[in-house]
């Protein structure tokens, strides 16, 4: 290779691997592997030093990648938060063993940990209480994600039992489960949105957004591995991680120590397959000397600790043969492409099927059918094609062409600008969607009808006893109880059910309702703000938008439910039936209008009440909550931990900066 060659493949090898930073740490949707990453990585470190000519310092070699978002205060770490090198084979490991030796001649033990595949995150406690969460970030800087952090079930605010340090940092990885992840992309696949890749991108995407309350609906788990700070229990860092257990914080039970390198290899091939039974996503072990003393001895390059190393095992891949496309409708109208394969095993499991998500998923995969295609499992759990071997394509292979036309009714698919996904707009024609909506109605986080599921739904529904969602509510005891599989007690427990549910509160009823865009808590909101099914019906765009929380999307799609004469005439007989369709005389006794007019911006942390408690204060009682600070903001309610640059605009701008204290007092 020429040595303007060289040099234009480090440029190209930077330009990529920027992109790929950005990618992983800035949108949280990257485009390659960890190991086809870590690859290019490589590769430019060995053209780097083979060619120091062509050294720069802001080189992808030269830095972590950072996760800094403008959107949250930055704060320096207290202790530089650095990168692992990252290992692929056991030779490699033994590689790192004998540096280490080379360093020292005294004995030593090593952890081994699983390397749980979520995203870093640093909490500091004084006194036993939480004080602040902050990001990975550059390393060095991070961002103060407490706000989002306190909503996590399974970190403490405060901490169990005795002899922790007065001060002192601990470091572990937040995560979501296999379950809930799943649970989510299906949610958005139904509406249209983007699935996550997998649940570390879930995971940080959840993290840093700038609504508590999503990140309270999604189920974050967290499990913690490492102990900073003076006066520490132990020496050895594993015996501190056990200290962590018995202050309420969770760590994994699968540590291990080792004497030697073989016992770390045996590890390793230990959690290969095993890891998979695990309810979330690792991808692969740390290793890590015990000795804190022997940790500092050994010290740090600049990227990463002498005395750790993590090995990563390559994502699970097969090769298989593309049979066909089928095509799933959801309740919503969206509509699924799914492959249908050759079955294969991959990763302990059979698989036979995997998702395309849709239309630009299949152009940018350029699938044909007959294709041999390699399936990996994204997160481990859910199966998906990442590519096509188009050099043993046969010439006259079919390309895979996105359908016109629902594949349930015959209605041509519609696309709007802006989503990924098709739609089947025949809502009230549609089986599948038809079905879907009763699905969703029924559900225990909507009307909770006991009695009823999917099966029952689609024997009520093929028999011609429904047809909507009202249908349900003229069932007859006589009819329910004639049909396979059902009886008397079945019918009794289904009309009781039904009869129950007629005192479901309102945000419930309107959640049930199926409308686009409107999960749990955009149907709390509504029904906060616009208290009746009458008010939300009339509401105007303009109306809809000011309401905080609610974007043009959301507000679109109620407005086109409400303007549709089949949903306006389906409210009207749920009205009929006797459904709630306004706020309970409790949760109205609860409001006043004591902060009508009034902008308020939140920021900090609280002592009596959460980030979301205070913004239910303020719209029970007229105000508006607002997500940054204008010449229209009346109060900044200002916490603990408040950003230094929010206080300087307020400042500027003479907008009044209010305590909890004082805020409770204005509303009484």
């Amino acid at each position: 290779m020429t040595t303007e060659n060289i040099q234009k493949r480090i440029e190209e090898l930077r330009r990529q691997l920027d992109e790929h930073n950005y990618n992983y740490y800035v949108l949280s949707q990257p485009i390659i592997s960890d190991y086809d990453f870590d690859m290019l990585l490589k590769e430019l470190e060995k053209l780097e030093k083979e060619n120091p000519e062509f050294f720069d310092p802001n080189s992808p070699t030269q830095r972590v990648g950072s996760d800094l978002n403008k959107e949250f205060e930055q704060v320096r770490h207290t202790y530089p938060m650095l990168s692992l090198s990252n290992s692929y084979s056991e030779e490699e490991m033994r590689d790192f063993d004998q540096k280490i030796r080379k360093l020292t001649d005294q004995a030593f033990e090593y952890v081994c940990e699983l390397k749980y595949d979520g995203t870093s995150i640093s909490l500091q406690y004084k006194n036993g209480v939480l004080q602040r969460a902050i990001t990975r970030g550059d390393g060095t800087f991070g961002d103060d994600v407490t706000a989002n952090v306190k909503t996590i079930r399974s970190i403490p605010l405060k901490l169990k039992g005795t002899g922790y340090p007065e001060e002192f940092e601990v470091r572990g990885e937040i995560l979501l489960p296999f379950a809930e992840f799943e649970r989510i992309n299906r949610e958005r696949e139904e509406l249209g949105e983007a699935p996550f890749a997998n649940p570390r991108n879930a995971a940080s995407g959840t993290l840093k957004s700038q609504k508590s309350s999503v990140v309270a609906e999604r189920k974050l788990d967290a499990y913690f591995y490492y102990l900073l700070g003076e006066n520490l229990p132990n020496d050895g860092h594993y015996e501190n991680i056990q200290e962590l257990a018995q202050w309420g914080l969770k760590i994994s039970p699968d540590t291990e120590k080792c004497t030697n390198i073989d016992d770390v290899i045996a590890f390793i091939r230990k959690w290969h397959d095993k890891r998979f039974d695990l309810p979330v996503a690792t991808d692969g072990i740390v290793i890590k000397v015990n000795s804190l003393k022997m940790q500092q001895y050994l010290g740090f390059t600049a990227k990463s600790p002498r005395w750790a190393i993590a090995y990563k095992y390559k994502a699970e891949q097969a090769a298989t043969t593309l049979l066909s496309v089928s095509y799933q409708v959801g309740r919503t109208g969206a509509v699924t492409p799914v492959a249908n394969l050759e079955p294969v095993l991959l990763a302990g499991t059979t698989v036979k099927r995997a998702s395309l998500h849709n239309a630009d998923i299949i152009k940018s995969l350029d699938l044909h059918l007959g294709d041999t295609v390699f399936v990996e499992k994204g997160g481990e759990i859910i199966p998906k094609i990442v590519g096509a071997d188009q050099a043993s394509r046969h010439p006259m292979a079919l390309p895979v062409e996105f359908i016109k036309t629902c594949p349930e009714c015959g209605t041509p698919l519609v696309r709007k600008d802006g989503e990924s996904a098709h739609y089947c707009p025949n809502e009230a024609g549609c089986p599948p969607q038809i079905k879907g909506k009763m699905e969703h109605f029924i559900s225990r986080k909507a009307m909770n009808i006991d009695g009823l599921g999917a099966e029952t739904i689609d024997l009520l529904y093929n028999e011609g006893l429904i047809k909507n969602i009202a249908d349900l509510y003229d069932l007859k005891k006589e009819r329910i109880s004639q049909l396979e599989r059902l009886g008397d007690k079945s019918a009794d427990r289904i009309l009781k059910s039904l009869e129950e549910s007629k005192q479901v509160p309102f945000e419930k009823v309107l959640f049930a309702l199926g409308i686009r865009f409107v999960g749990e808590t955009v149907a709390k909101i509504l029904a906060n703000r616009l208290i009746s099914i009458e008010q939300i019906e009339s509401a105007t765009l303009e109306e809809l938008t000011e309401i905080d929380e609610i974007g043009g999307r959301i507000a679109e799609s109620v407005r086109a439910y409400f303007s549709n004469p089949d949903s306006i005439a389906l409210v009207e007989r749920l009205k009929t039936v006797g459904l709630q369709m306004r706020l309970n005389e409790e949760s109205l006794a609860n409001r006043s209008e004591k902060l009508a007019g009034l902008s308020i911006i939140i920021s900090g942390t609280f002592e009596k009440n959460s980030r979301d408690d205070l913004k239910k204060m303020i719209e029970q009682n007229g105000g508006k909550n607002v997500s940054s600070i204008s010449k229209n903001t009346s109060y900044l309610l200002a916490g603990n931990n408040i950003g230094p640059s929010k206080l300087e605009k307020a400042e500027k701008l003479n907008i009044p900066i209010i305590s909890e204290d004082e805020f409770l007092n204005m509303i009484g």
